[in-house]
């Protein structure tokens, strides 16, 4: 394998690939990306035999073949080489080595055989669509950060990605819970989108398909079969294994009669809330909210750490309420609001409030409250 390739293109395909592969691998050429020279081309794919993630760059190919290389020393490299830098890569079979040149630079990387790369069997996709990667990316960004990380609930491990039945017709609806929140985002189902029943796509890959389609504009290309969803930015592919599970009847959760509505800046919340948090237990972080006559008044009692109180004005009509959260959660979800006003919807100091972005209606956030 001999080729010449330009460093920006080659450092564009590494840096799509490389994030999957794991740091710490007991099998060795799972810490290497597969490099395949062909006709006018060089495609690099990694995997951690969960996630497939496929990229190609132009390049002028003198031998054609392909070798493995270790993926974080090889992105390290190209990416510390000079912008314009012209990058040759070798394989010199007689010290198995892949050779790096580039100006006065000179590397040799240790290799092990392609024969022995893993790739992913690609399912027959039950469900083809295409879906705008600036749709992709808000359904991925408004419900991420609610993704549970508790292992023994592993079917909330992921984002729940499916199509529902809405007034206004079919959804691509995603969902996340940890079970003390929710975060619910949708758009219009996309052409061809109907068929998908409900797959759980894993928190790694989640944040690997936000990476691949970042500064990306177009369709996404996406197939999903029973056990694996599939996506295409341009020539770049990433595949992954879905988590076998049912994911929760999240409905049931959503809070339909709340009737105390509380409108508040979002930015004075949010930078309320993150104040008096400074002295929340850092196990609970809970912050108790009073509201009363237009008026959010936020504290924070800790024999240990002290007592903090910030108030911030809002727009609210009902009867008194005190209802507690975690601080951590309510930053989460502020952070998720497009408008300069966020809206609460509360029924008592028990149940779960329902938040909504009056700037985004097509997405809802859940918040279980604490004893305060």
């Amino acid at each position: 394998m001999k080729l010449t390739i330009d460093r920006s293109d080659l450092l564009g395909a590494l840096s799509h690939v490389q994030s999957v592969v794991e740091r710490r691998n007991t099998i060795p050429i799972l810490s290497n990306v597969l490099l395949s020279a062909g006709p006018g081309s060089l495609m690099l794919t990694a995997t951690d035999l969960d996630i497939e993630a496929v990229d190609a760059a132009d390049a002028s190919v003198d031998q054609e073949g392909a070798v493995t290389a270790p993926a974080q020393t090889l992105f390290d490299v190209i990416r510390k080489l000079p912008d314009t830098a012209e990058v040759e890569l070798e394989f010199k079979p007689e010290n198995q080595r892949l050779s790096i040149q580039a100006g006065r630079s000179r590397f040799a990387l240790p290799t092990l055989p392609a024969s022995d790369f893993q790739t992913m069997v690609r399912d027959q996709g039950s469900v083809n669509f295409g879906v705008d990667a600036l749709d992709l990316k808000r359904l991925i960004d408004k419900t991420r950060f609610a993704i549970s990380t508790e292992e023994t609930r592993y079917y909330l491990n992921g984002v729940y990605l499916h199509i529902a039945d809405s007034d206004d017709g079919k959804k691509l609806r995603a969902v996340a819970t940890d079970g003390h929140r929710l975060a619910l985002s949708e758009i219009d189902a996309p052409e061809g989108s109907e068929g998908l029943t409900g797959i759980i796509i894993p928190r790694k890959a989640v944040a690997e398909i936000r990476r691949l389609i970042d500064g990306f504009n177009g369709e996404i290309g996406v197939t999903a079969s029973e056990s694996k969803i599939m996506f295409t930015a341009g020539r770049a592919v990433l595949t992954t294994k879905l988590i076998d599970g049912s994911f929760p009847d999240y409905i049931r959760v959503i809070p339909v009669g709340n009737d105390k509505f509380l409108k508040v800046n979002n930015s004075a919340l949010e930078k309320a809330v993150d104040r008096v948090a400074t002295v929340s237990a850092e196990r609970s972080r809970s912050v108790k909210m009073t509201i009363d006559d237009d008026k959010l008044v936020l504290t924070v009692n800790h024999a240990e750490t002290g007592h903090g109180l910030e108030e911030v004005e809002g727009q609210y009509d009902a009867e008194p309420l005190e209802i507690g959260f975690n601080a951590r959660y309510l930053l989460d979800v502020s952070q998720q609001i497009d408008g300069e006003e966020v809206i609460f919807e509360f029924n008592d100091p028990a149940s779960p409030a329902l938040v909504k972005d009056p700037a985004d209606p097509a997405s809802r956030y859940v918040l279980m409250p604490l004893r305060v």
